[in-house]
């Protein structure tokens, strides 16, 4: 059904007068894509991060769009061919892009930020995950900081152009600027290495621009926020883990910042309901279960792990799948995890993976607490037919390749 198609091979396009011939298809969908971002010209977010820029794209989605009409990445279609696909969606209706971008190995930041070309931008947090790709999480910091240069940059150019005059732009337009989670050691020094406008949010008491706190997590969040020093504003999400927080804020200050009531950031938090196997909380007719299987990496299961620990419940298990991608750094990692997750209250933990088996076999846990190691997530299930679980809480978390997102029909 389609009108044409661009090749870059010379063979398939003398065949027919309908293949537009290029040197390389990839770059030509990129340059593309870049091209009509730059001809349509709307506000454009570039969300990155180690751990939560999916369910933050979402969030800002949700608050962005109780005021604008909203085109934002479907899924996590983040790399070097989902960006630019995404941003080909854009059309003259639309106010507003967010767009979520992805990195496993040092300057997939910076090529992609070249492409969204974005107004201002957001790194959620970073973390230990690629380390195969990054060489190390120093690697991961200076990867992610791209966007921070790039935003910087931008800066630059806008000041000298101004200066000469050779501008159509309006001096009076706020520059490139970021938002930042105040409380993040590594990514504030960036953003004051770049002389980025920014805006901040956090923990309260620190004058960031938005601050909040949990109220509860049982398992959803509860927490309360405030823009300075005016009311505190509560709101229940559907989102399980303490650790959200951090997202739900920077979703708050983009919506803030854009001039979203409060009342209408409010409600898109309150309805915005977790799905894709991320911080989702599930009651099947046997258990309760807090899913979180499409990713995981240290940083990502520890926070998962202390979320769960302080979760109340009669009867806790958890079952953990291997963290991929993290080099030779894996055997520490998979064994730290292992110990955190003996401190957290269950019966049972069941691991999933050759990395998590061989960590079994070096971490001592209490004789009390059962342990049990699984090849794959075939093995998970059979055991789960032959000797199903129920009443209890599971905590179900690991890498998406070892596919526990296909367990909670068992439980």
């Amino acid at each position: 059904g389609c009108a044409y198609a661009v090749v870059d091979d010379a063979g398939v396009a003398a065949k027919d007068r309908r293949c537009l011939f290029v040197d390389d298809v990839l770059s030509t969908l990129q340059e593309l894509a870049a091209h009509h971002r730059r001809v349509l010209g709307i506000p454009v977010l570039q969300i990155t991060g180690t751990n939560g820029k999916t369910t933050t794209k979402e969030l800002v989605a949700a608050v962005l769009g109780e005021k604008f009409n909203v085109l934002y990445t479907e899924g996590n279609l983040n790399n070097h061919i989902g960006v630019p696909l995404t941003l080909l969606r854009l059309r003259p209706e639309h106010d507003f892009a967010v767009i979520e971008t992805g990195a496993n190995h040092p300057g997939e930041i910076a090529q992609l930020s070249k492409i969204v070309q974005p107004n201002c931008g957001l790194i959620t947090n970073v973390g230990k995950a690629h380390l195969e790709g990054f060489g190390s999480f120093e690697g991961v910091v200076q990867t992610k900081t791209e966007l921070y240069r790039y935003l910087a940059q931008c800066n630059t150019e806008i000041t000298e152009t101004l200066f000469t005059g050779e501008t159509r732009f309006n001096p009076e337009v706020v520059p490139h600027f970021v938002f930042v989670n105040g409380d993040n050691e590594y990514l504030m020094p960036h953003v004051a290495e770049c002389s980025l406008p920014s805006l901040s949010y956090g923990r309260p008491g620190r004058g960031y621009t938005i601050e909040g706190e949990v109220v509860e997590c049982s398992p959803c969040l509860s927490l309360r926020w405030r823009a300075g020093e005016g009311a505190w504003h509560k709101v229940n999400t559907q989102l399980v883990g303490a650790y959200n927080i951090d997202n739900v804020l920077a979703a708050v200050l983009v919506g803030f910042c854009f001039k979203v009531p409060v009342h209408a950031i409010d409600h898109a938090l309150q309805h915005y309901v977790p799905h894709n196997n991320r911080s989702e909380y599930r009651r099947t007719e046997h258990n309760s279960l807090i899913i979180d299987a499409y990713n995981a990496n240290l940083s990502s299961m520890q926070a998962a792990l202390e979320s769960f620990r302080q979760t109340t419940a009669e009867r806790k298990m958890m079952i953990l799948g291997d963290m991929r991608e993290l080099g030779e750094a894996s055997a520490d990692a998979h064994a730290e995890v292992l110990r955190q997750a003996t401190t957290c209250g269950c019966e049972e933990i069941w691991l999933v993976g050759e990395n998590f088996a061989a960590a079994s076999q070096v971490v001592s846990y209490p004789s009390a607490l059962r342990v049990r190691t699984f090849a794959d997530v075939e093995a998970v299930e059979q055991e789960l037919l032959n000797h199903p679980i129920s009443e209890h809480l599971i905590l179900i978390k690991g890498s998406n390749g070892t596919r526990l997102f296909r367990l909670p029909e068992f439980l």
